[in-house]
């Protein structure tokens, strides 16, 4: 007999991950998160803002050190070499089997505590997956949201327009506005409100979300982690760096001037700033379709599916 053969996998089964492989896996993936995060961490301690970064920080209710959890996702059971492995897996929706010594996703007791709000993100995802893209918008909910404001009145006052406040305002009335999503709607000043073509709301998200919007596709970072830990870690490593690019692009196409920052321009109100824009639009897309693919995938794995 080989020491394969003899090893933890052949002990405890084929699909379980031995105490050297998981180790590996997970302290990858906590230098993947440090090295998106560090920075971050280094301007909160000092009290400093960066209007693109805090984003996925401030917006979205996830701390670092959750980010920093790996998850093999499940279906994976883990061997368990030390006191420090058992207690890195003692937390929410794991199971310890002493007897055998090893850690894994207690997809029942998920099911049990997420079930109902995991089928309607299930849902949000599919209807979202099969519609049509809309790469018609160029941004203008960021624009919409400093809509007839004063200079006190903006978020981001650590950040200049790069328009004056009047040629602000007409980038908006030019601009037929259709935005479909309801957390970028809800933002908009009130003047800006019946300027839109849609009215969303909360309840209709499943009717509206279309897979080109933006902010669609940012939020997919949010819905990995609240599906965690079905989603594995590298899912929601690949969702958090979507969600980064995607800001990167809602930022540098708003009314705001980010060139200090070490940002470029996508000049909306341009025939190049259009075609820019809808062309990197396009391509966060197709990124987006394939992470929803991908939580459906492993929603589907634990028997949640769309209502």
């Amino acid at each position: 007999m080989t020491a394969a053969e003899t090893g933890p996998s052949s002990r405890l089964g084929a699909d379980c991950l031995p105490v050297d492989a998981w180790h590996e896996q997970r302290d990858a993936h906590e230098a993947r998160i440090a090295a998106r995060t560090d920075a971050h961490i280094a301007r909160r301690m000092k009290g400093e803002k960066h209007p693109v970064e805090d984003f996925l920080f401030t917006y979205y209710p996830f701390k670092v050190g959750q980010l920093a959890k790996w998850n093999p996702g499940p279906g994976v059971r883990l061997e368990l070499g030390t006191e420090a492995d058992t207690a890195y897996f003692d937390r929410r929706w794991y199971r310890l089997d002493e007897a055998e010594n090893v850690a894994e996703v207690d997809v029942e007791s998920w099911r049990h505590d997420r079930g109902d709000g995991a089928k309607f993100i299930a849902s949000l995802l599919q209807s979202t997956l099969h519609r049509e893209a809309n790469f018609g918008c160029f941004g203008i909910h960021e624009w919409a949201m400093v809509y007839q404001l004063t200079d006190e009145q903006r978020r981001h006052q650590q950040v200049p327009l790069r328009l004056s406040p009047e040629q602000t305002d007409a980038v908006v009335e030019r601009h037929r506005i259709q935005c479909s999503h309801h957390d970028a709607f809800r933002f908009f000043t009130e003047p800006a409100r019946p300027l839109n073509t849609l009215q969303p709301t909360r309840e209709g998200m499943v009717s509206n979300e279309q897979p080109g919007c933006l902010h669609a596709g940012m939020d997919l970072y949010k819905w990995a982690m609240k599906v965690g830990p079905i989603a594995p870690s590298d899912l929601v490593v690949d969702s958090f760096d979507l969600a980064l690019d995607i800001r990167t692009l809602d930022m540098e196409a708003s009314p705001y001037d980010l060139r200090g920052w070490g940002y470029g321009v996508v000049a909306i109100e341009t025939a190049e700033g259009k075609a820019e824009y809808m062309r990197r639009q396009e391509s966060f897309s197709r990124r987006a379709q394939d992470i929803r693919r991908r939580l459906l995938d492993a929603l589907s794995s634990v028997g949640v599916h769309p209502r």
